[in-house]
């Protein structure tokens, strides 16, 4: 591995040429970046992969949604659609995307949108009789032609941006120094068990490069799983019975460990990041009794099996110090 990563950092350096060439003409006003007169939100990372980034958009959600008209607005992975979009809960995945189709149905009092481009998202949002007063777009921190207001940069604490390298010997996006183009830094996925030192570790590290604000966040997963008309206690509903765990995410070894610490029973069949079922595996799945995923999955799963017993683990996303964080972007939405 040491030797591929060796022979892969003459591209590194190609990419790092590129993306620094990139940001250069952005931070000079060389190409344009757009700014609106309605507060826009970013979510976003470094790197590729899974680092949290749709619990930490329901976050932002739930923060403001009772106070503001909110829209989402992200490119809608995976979808065989093109172009400016709105998503309703009626919606299926491949279309629109298995995180818009999620956010649609879980905040049905927001606006939901995806594109390619999001300054025509932003546009069109703009333009429809009851405009957004708060938008939140969705992984868009490289996406240079919008200047959002206030961006929040996730990382995950067990592959922390600070470690890693460009692609394609690691996984960043963009260089490290990036990250202060944000207003602030959320280290997510951190073990319940976090300790002080191990905080103070991770600060150390981070504030080698920005002296932004750093946050740290945990996965809560709910004493109960939900399906079609049905809200259940997870241990009554699964204990003593095997199921399927059936993930399409990045990284699904934390549901799974939290799953093992239940004692439960369970197969586990893994798929890649946000993956489009193809007619076989769909086939393969109808010969389960109980499926539990996760809640992206569950949104491209349900209406393809019909006689199964589908459940989803609702998650949420638990930030220490959260009325900090809470305040900088009530300060921003304020000013």
């Amino acid at each position: 591995m040491r030797v591929l990563r060796k022979l892969l950092f003459p591209f590194s350096a190609v990419y790092y040429g590129i993306t620094l060439t990139r940001n250069f003409l952005y931070n000079n006003d060389i190409l344009k970046s757009k700014s609106y007169d309605v507060p826009v939100i970013c979510i976003g990372n470094l790197s590729v992969g899974g680092t949290g980034k749709s619990p930490m958009t329901e976050y932002v959600t739930r923060l403001l949604v009772e106070q503001y008209r909110v829209a989402t607005l992200s490119r809608g992975y995976g979808r065989t659609t093109k172009g400016y979009r709105e998503v309703s809960s009626d919606d299926i995945a491949k279309e629109v995307g298995d995180e818009p189709l999620q956010f649609a149905r879980k905040f049905p009092e927001i606006q939901v949108a995806v594109c390619e481009d999001r300054q025509t998202g932003i546009e069109r949002l703009l333009n429809k009789a009851s405009a957004p007063e708060v938008i939140i777009l969705d992984d868009a921190f490289q996406h240079r032609k919008v200047d959002p207001g206030f961006s929040i940069v996730l990382s995950v604490f067990n592959d922390l941006f600070i470690d890693d390298y460009l692609l394609p010997v690691g996984n960043l996006r963009e260089p490290r120094s990036g990250v202060n183009r944000a207003d602030a830094i959320v280290v997510t996925k951190c073990p319940d068990t976090i300790t002080e030192a191990q905080k103070v570790r991770t600060v150390t590290k981070i504030k080698k490069v920005t002296d932004l604000p750093i946050f740290f966040s945990y996965i809560d997963y709910a004493a109960h799983i939900e399906g079609v008309g049905k809200s259940l206690p997870i241990q009554q509903r699964l204990q003593g019975e095997q199921f399927t765990l059936v993930t399409g995410i990045a990284n699904p070894k934390p549901l799974v460990g939290h799953l093992t610490s239940l004692g439960l029973d369970f197969e586990h069949l893994k798929y890649g990041d946000h993956h489009n079922f193809a007619l076989s595996e769909i086939e393969t799945l109808s010969t389960k009794k109980t499926i539990l995923t996760t809640e992206k999955d569950y949104v491209r799963l349900q209406h393809l099996l019909k006689d199964v017993d589908v459940y989803y683990l609702p998650i949420v996303s638990v930030i220490e110090n959260s009325d900090q964080l809470d305040g900088l972007i009530t300060k921003y939405l304020n000013k």
